[in-house]
């Protein structure tokens, strides 16, 4: 295991290598970027410099004057002493800006998939031993419904309803007006009502798939040779299940955990625009759309070396959940 996980490492580096290439040959390729907008902006003040001038000069002054392979030798040489440079879009160290973002997505992101785990999972299980019967039914219509539901059609149906009819929530934001006088705990409870709408959304559009994904995987174990033979032998209907076919049915179940990784930390752009949260979904498409090289490089890198790292650790977990994988 250790000798696997040594040279997984080794690839995973290789692969980062040319994925933060590839990302960074896509930025300096995009049509536009934050120092065309900075130098036109410039070039429009009374006494200024042509539009020609502000772009050499700013361009000199990012070095952004090499081609795509001297520039990327640079980032990667700042890289490997841990400087990613200063944000264009928000004029502050790109890490610094990530710290300020981060916190709410993966709080968000973590209690949405806690939720999306013990709710996805057990009514998956819950439908595949109750096949065709009203529960299974009811089931698969909650995860089709899901699933279609647009993020945007139902974000704003949950503001319609809860918000502006009953006004159990706020519309939208982090905090209330008068979070400054709160105490402590009033503050915390405050933070949590503007975040009680964004998670529901989060986890009623996710659950969906994974429902079906367990529901699909636990008919095909439930109707293997040695389920029958488990039931023959006279064992209890809740030890074939739940030691016998879901051990199996977590093998594909790992995949999806494992693939998840980077979720927690991508943030939900549509999710955070409609309810007016700054996190770093949200920032990072501002950042995008903005030519913010900088901020930019550093988010989809990051995303990049987490999904590395949740393959790493779904394999790793395929020999935990399954006796008989065997990595040689």
């Amino acid at each position: 295991m250790r000798k696997f996980i040594i040279r997984r490492l080794l690839q995973s580096i290789i692969i980062l290598f040319f994925v933060a290439f590839i990302i960074y040959a896509l930025m300096r390729c995009l049509p536009t970027s934050f120092i065309e907008a900075m130098a036109r902006q410039k070039s429009m003040q009374p006494n200024s410099k042509s539009y020609e001038e502000w772009m050499q000069q700013l361009t000199a002054m990012y070095n952004m004057d090499g081609g795509i392979l001297i520039g990327f030798i640079r980032w990667l040489g700042n890289v490997i002493r841990l400087d990613f440079g200063d944000s264009w879009r928000w004029t502050i160290p790109v890490t610094e800006k990530f710290k300020e973002v981060i916190g709410l997505s993966f709080i968000m992101g973590v209690i949405s998939f806690f939720f999306e785990l013990i709710i996805a999972i057990p009514l998956g299980i819950i439908a595949a031993t109750k096949q065709y019967s009203k529960t299974d039914y009811a089931v698969s219509i909650i995860a089709l419904a899901g699933i279609s539901l647009p993020t945007f059609f139902f974000a704003s149906l949950l503001k319609l309803v809860f918000s502006v009819k009953l006004g159990w929530f706020e519309l939208g934001g982090v905090v209330s007006r008068d979070y400054p006088q709160l105490d402590a705990f009033g503050q915390f409870l405050d933070r949590a009502n503007h975040l009680v709408l964004p998670i529901v959304t989060l986890v009623v559009i996710s659950m969906g798939s994974l429902m079906r994904y367990t529901r699909t995987n636990m008919l095909e174990v439930l109707n293997a040779d040695y389920i029958r033979t488990a039931r023959a032998k006279g064992l209890s209907e809740r030890k074939v299940i739940y030691h016998h076919a879901f051990r199996n049915t977590l093998i594909p179940i790992v995949t999806i955990v494992g693939g998840s990784l980077p979720g927690l930390f991508s943030g939900a752009l549509i999710t955070e625009t409609l309810f007016s949260l700054p996190g770093i979904g949200f920032i990072s498409y501002v950042s995008e759309v903005s030519g913010d090289i900088p901020f930019t490089m550093f988010y989809l890198v990051f995303l990049a070396v987490l999904t590395l790292l949740g393959n790493l650790i779904a394999d790793i977990l395929y020999a935990v959940v399954d006796p008989r994988v065997r990595i040689s």
